[in-house]
């Protein structure tokens, strides 16, 4: 398996990939190990991913670059990565105690009723490569934490980052049987598919999803899908800054060139603000720089070079229905995987770049007379991941949030993640929650012990 740079196109390095052998051969290990991670108790294993926590910190510089090479985010934004996935994890071992403890329900002369979290056992956790640490520490870190052992697979995109991540985790004092990491692409995860896992956390496409769930659904094991989305925002007529406003939605919809599950990916804006927030965003736009993500640059490179011909075909395809290109529109002429961040206009639903995941560095604008059409329009996906209303009025925000069906919803902000706040999909976007307590709850069997005496 080559890890080429996106950046450059240069190879990193050669990896051998795992075969069904050394596959069945790391589960056993893990079946071997869990117990005993298990039996360590909750307070050591806080303990022993606090220390995994300020190893991130100790060693950020180095993970930040091997990160940036590998999927050819701006060497900044990969720091902001790995800092935000130490804040979601001093998050989780801050409630963990509270919310994995057995919890007393009736405590009586003669009874007591008791819920105990007792952990699934083994889980496959299938990654993704737009945010490695962000989407793998939603996973990992509550797993563990339970006392599950992990079969850890990095995305392809992502493997060198994957091998940092186990490293570290063992260097905190995580047993080697207790975490393992699968290396390979989709033959490899389509192996773990076939291994008796006691539950199954993928990040990825709708499409790889919905097939992992109908292929492991005989198995009745918990099964958690974090997919995609096509999330709406929308600039009612009281917003009182519109540059300001312009500036910081057209970094909800390019943060990260667009490779963000919960990225604006359309935009709605209300025809008394329309021509000055357009205006706001295209300046912003053209503000940023795009190069090499080791300099001081927004857009660095796109992970996968087969996203280029999505966002070329989503170009062609509203260009021929009538839309107009105001910034951007196509790759750069030079090495690497670079698409010039692109801002359409005169959009409508009958175009694929707002209708299907973009996943890059592209925008559709769109005017609307009210908040009904802008309500309508939202609804109109079969996505529901995030959902994002700019208003003075906060009523106004949530009477439009509450008839959206998505897992999240953000007045005044987008593309944010809060590690106190259930992250869930709706619809293609996904079943199961990370995050919160229901995200540390998720690795967990409840049992309930009826004590009579």
């Amino acid at each position: 398996m080559q890890i080429i740079n996106p950046a450059t196109e240069e190879i990193i390095t050669t990896l051998e990939e795992d075969t069904q052998q050394s596959l069945a051969h790391k589960l056993e290990i893990l079946q071997q190990a869990q117990p005993e991670w298990a039996k360590k108790g909750l307070a050591e294993r806080i303990a022993v991913l606090s220390r995994f926590n300020e190893l991130l910190a100790t060693h950020i510089e180095n993970l930040a670059l091997v990160l940036t090479n590998e999927v050819g985010k701006p060497l900044q934004q990969s720091r902001n990565e790995i800092n935000g996935a130490r804040n979601r994890i001093t998050w989780m071992l801050e409630h963990a105690d509270k919310y994995l403890s057995d919890e007393v329900m009736i405590d009586e002369p003669g009874l007591k009723e008791v819920i105990k979290y007792e952990p699934l056992g083994v889980v496959c956790n299938i990654s993704a490569w737009n945010y490695p640490y962000l989407v793998g520490v939603n996973v990992f870190i509550p797993a563990l934490l339970s006392g599950n052992a992990v079969m850890y697979k990095p995305s392809e995109y992502a493997t060198l980052t994957g091998l940092e991540i186990e490293k570290l985790l063992k260097e905190a004092g995580v047993s080697n049987g207790a975490f393992q990491t699968a290396l390979g692409g989709k033959t490899v995860g389509n192996a773990l598919l076939d291994l008796p896992f006691q539950g199954y956390f993928f990040t990825g496409s709708y499409r790889t999803g919905q097939y992992i769930y109908e292929k492991v659904a005989p198995k009745m094991v918990p099964c958690q899908l974090e997919l995609g989305g096509k999330d709406p925002l929308y600039i009612a007529d009281d917003v009182l800054d519109v540059k300001g406003t312009a500036a910081a939605t057209a970094d909800g919809a390019f943060y990260n060139n667009g490779q963000s599950c919960c990225a604006v990916e359309r935009i709605y804006v209300h025809e008394k603000n329309y021509h000055e927030y357009v205006a706001a965003f295209v300046a912003e736009v053209k503000s940023w720089k795009q190069g090499l993500p080791t300099d001081e640059v927004y857009l660095g490179a796109l992970t996968r070079k087969a996203q280029i011909a999505v966002l070329e075909n989503q170009v062609k395809d509203a260009l021929n229905k009538g839309a107009k290109i105001l910034t951007g529109g196509g790759v750069q002429d030079k090495k690497g995987y670079y698409f010039n961040p692109t801002v359409l206009t005169d959009v409508d639903h009958s175009m694929l770049v707002m209708k299907e995941e973009s996943f890059g560095p592209i925008i559709g604008i769109m005017k609307v007379k009210n908040d009904e059409e802008a309500l309508t329009l939202m609804q109109d996906t079969e996505y529901g991941l995030t959902a994002s209303v700019y208003t003075a009025q906060q009523e106004r925000a949530e009477s439009i949030l509450s008839q959206i069906n998505s897992g999240s919803g953000y007045w005044n902000c987008c593309d944010r993640v809060s590690a106190a706040l259930p992250w869930s999909g709706r619809k293609h976007s996904g079943i199961g929650a990370t995050l919160s307590h229901q995200g540390l709850r998720a690795f967990t069997k409840p049992k309930g012990y009826h004590l009579r005496g």
